[in-house]
């Protein structure tokens, strides 16, 4: 029988998540009871004339939105080792709330529980409840929620994007019987680009394309502009 999972969070200090932050990645001590992950759409309402309704039209895709809640519980009852809530807590801040001097910002994060779920992103907002504690005032337990929004990078955005756009280069296997026209109207939904995809590849043919397999489609200047 396999070992209980628990969730973790792992800290990254640079934007792609290549460069893991120093130390351990903190695992909760107990799972989540349940998930909320949060996708949107956001829209400008514009009313045309002589209408009598607003149209919406599509403004942006904010990023997905990630929260739980979790228990640390220092009784002893659940990790007999893990009996120290201010040190739990001070782990669990480090890795994704306290400010990182060597990047200027708090750290990148991912969020891990088993194959299927991995979220990386930001640190929205961390709740802290103490809900049991010593004689002495010393908090036992405590309920956390976390409130995580995606990040993904520039450069990836860009690619997500924009995969049609004439501002990235692109090479392109060139399919039996097609000319270069409709390479460009297939590749970048503009067929007048031709032009400079063949002065760029120094072709002199636009029709026959035979005895080529692939062509680099560079960033070009589009015609309507």
């Amino acid at each position: 029988m396999a070992g209980l999972e628990l969730m973790k969070i792992t800290g990254y200090t640079d934007e792609e998540f290549q460069n893991k932050f120093a130390g351990n990645p903190y695992a909760f001590m107990i799972n989540p009871e349940s998930i909320k992950v949060q996708k949107s759409i956001e829209y400008n309402e514009q009313q045309a004339p002589a209408t009598s309704s607003a149209s919406q039209k599509y403004k942006s895709t904010p990023s997905d939105k990630l929260s739980f809640e979790i228990v640390i519980d220092c009784t002893g009852v659940v990790d007999a080792k893990r009996v120290d809530m201010a040190k739990e807590i001070t782990a669990l801040e480090t890795i994704i709330y306290t400010y990182n001097g060597k990047i200027h910002r708090p750290n990148f994060v991912k969020v891990q529980w088993g194959q299927n779920i991995t979220f990386n992103g930001v640190l929205d907002s961390i709740d802290i409840s103490y809900t049991l504690f010593k004689p002495d005032g010393s908090p036992l337990r405590a309920k956390i929620s976390l409130s995580f929004s995606q990040y993904i990078s520039p450069k990836t955005v860009t690619m997500i994007d924009s995969p049609e756009s004439p501002d990235l280069t692109h090479i392109v296997t060139v399919s039996d019987g097609m000319s270069l026209p409709q390479l460009c109207l297939q590749t970048w939904n503009d067929d007048s680009l031709y032009v400079q995809v063949a002065q760029y590849n120094k072709l002199n043919k636009f029709r026959n394309l035979s005895g080529i397999d692939k062509l680099i489609f560079p960033p070009v200047i589009p015609s309507n502009s």
